[in-house]
């Protein structure tokens, strides 16, 4: 990594710190219900096209339980790709809607940050700003990311996966933690 990136990384994670300060999100602890949340959000990389199909499908399976399914792809590119996928279901950004510290910008991505998802799942499994920044800033009641020590205000549940782990991977432990999470409480009245 160069020197400018890294800098440039530096002030980008300084700079989002300080919008969390000001970021006030009411934390429910361990009051999360699958079955009674409405509405996802999923945030990933929409770079690698095996990737979206398997963000597609997991997108059909949550329908299947009459969940209402935003997506917001990043393509890690100059610009979006001729062949981009379908528009009408999915909206994506490429590094052409960034500012020079990555920070995302457009109304695309504006709509998705102010949302209040009932879950946001953050794909981001090679750690991109641009992700990580919506999720950080998400009015998402309840948010699901990968494990990251500099991370653990953001979300409400972290998953360990490290760069080398797929999003096939990750989202089968999201599976399998919410599930986990969804069972029933005995009733001791």
């Amino acid at each position: 990594m160069s020197l400018i990136s890294k800098i440039k990384n530096f002030v980008a994670g300084y700079t989002l710190k300080q919008e969390l300060q000001t970021f006030k999100r009411e934390r429910k602890e361990n009051k999360f219900s699958f079955d009674s949340s409405k509405t996802v959000g999923i945030l990933f990389d929409a770079t690698n096209a095996e990737d979206y199909e398997i963000v597609k499908r997991y997108v059909l399976y949550l329908r299947e339980f009459r969940k209402k399914v935003n997506v917001i792809g990043f393509f890690n590119l100059k610009q979006m790709p001729p062949m981009t996928y379908s528009k009408l279901e999915y909206d994506f950004f490429s590094q052409k809607e960034l500012n020079w510290m990555g920070k995302p910008s457009g109304v695309v991505v504006q709509n998705f940050i102010r949302e209040e998802y009932d879950l946001l799942i953050d794909l981001n499994v090679h750690d991109h700003f641009p992700l990580r920044y919506m999720a950080a800033l998400s009015k998402a009641k309840f948010k699901v990311g990968k494990y990251s020590e500099r991370d653990t205000d953001m979300y409400d549940m972290m998953i360990d996966a490290d760069n080398t782990k797929t999003v096939k991977y990750f989202l089968r432990q999201v599976d399998i933690y919410i599930t986990m999470m969804n069972k029933a409480e005995p009733n001791l009245n």
